[in-house]
């Protein structure tokens, strides 16, 4: 939820009340305290001020979200920084329907830091390298570094082998996500989307990709994968839409955040992390195909 741009609140708490006038004070109040409502800077208290076009989320009163049953591991922490693998099916931050089972409210939770914050996001169907800063006065200094594009990064995927499509090669094309539709597409104009996507090996009709993106459009991977005729295993939007359960976690998308490398903004210091995960589809494909 995100908050009014103006208004006569003094406290988030004020708003809502007036907001959500079903759900009774006392019942909002047991919310608050139970850590229920949160924002980028923590649980939300009755005394949180309220601050215009702030984000809110909140765990209404609906049956409990699946749990996804995988854990996040921790690859570095130090005085500035949480870099973690996520797993795949769990999303970065509180949306929709994923409130407590996002990789924020988890790790918040876990590693008792109520003011981590995410310096970028990864989709949900994506595993690997997910980087969140611990105080709040530095999360600018890093999620510049991500808005400006100077972090590099590597993904690594799973598809077909197609020994017609040359490789090495640079996608480029424009790339448009609408509101409210769950897929991108590519357009006629001037570009804003640029994949190198090179070819590590293949076996057995599949090949091991590296993805190394130079912008980052929503879905930007899949769609130039896709485009090039050779669509990621376990894609459920490209080329076709498929809906799935959400507590469905059978052959997860075959896409891992592989690496990060950037010059740190308060050190100085070059940094590099790499996953430790390993996509399944290419380590045992008859298993991934058959869960």
């Amino acid at each position: 939820m995100k908050l009014p741009a103006e208004g006569p609140w003094a406290t988030v708490r004020d708003h809502l009340v007036e907001r959500i006038p079903r759900l009774p004070p006392g019942r909002l109040d047991e919310m608050l305290a139970e850590g229920r409502i949160v924002g980028l800077d923590g649980p939300v208290t009755r005394e949180t001020p309220f601050k215009a076009g702030a984000y809110i989320w909140f765990h209404r009163d609906l049956p409990e979200e699946t749990p996804v049953p995988f854990r996040i591991d921790v690859v570095h922490a130090d005085e500035h920084l949480v870099v973690v693998d996520k797993p795949h099916f769990l999303a970065t931050i509180p949306r929709g329907q994923h409130v407590l089972e996002t990789a924020l409210v988890r790790l918040r939770r876990d590693l008792e830091l109520p003011e981590l914050s995410p310096a970028h996001r990864l989709d949900r169907v994506t595993a690997g390298l997910l980087m969140f800063v611990r105080r709040r006065e530095h999360r600018g200094a890093y999620q510049t570094l991500f808005r400006d594009r100077r972090v590099r990064k590597e993904y690594e995927a799973i598809a077909p082998h197609d020994p017609a499509l040359e490789l090495p090669r640079t996608v480029v094309s424009r790339i448009v996500k609408e509101r409210g539709t769950i897929t991108a597409e590519e357009v006629p104009g001037p570009p804003n989307a640029e994949t190198r996507v090179e070819l590590l090996e293949h076996s057995g009709g599949l090949g091991r990709y590296r993805l190394v993106p130079a912008t980052g459009r929503t879905h930007q991977l899949r769609v130039h994968m896709n485009s090039l005729g050779v669509p990621i295993l376990g894609d459920r939007f490209y080329p076709v839409v498929r809906e799935t359960p959400l507590h469905d976690f059978r052959r997860p998308l075959q896409l891992l955040a592989k690496t990060l490398e950037f010059r740190d903004p308060l050190t100085g210091e070059e940094r590099r992390f790499e996953s430790r995960r390993a996509l399944q589809a290419w380590s045992s494909y008859a298993d991934w195909e058959s869960a």
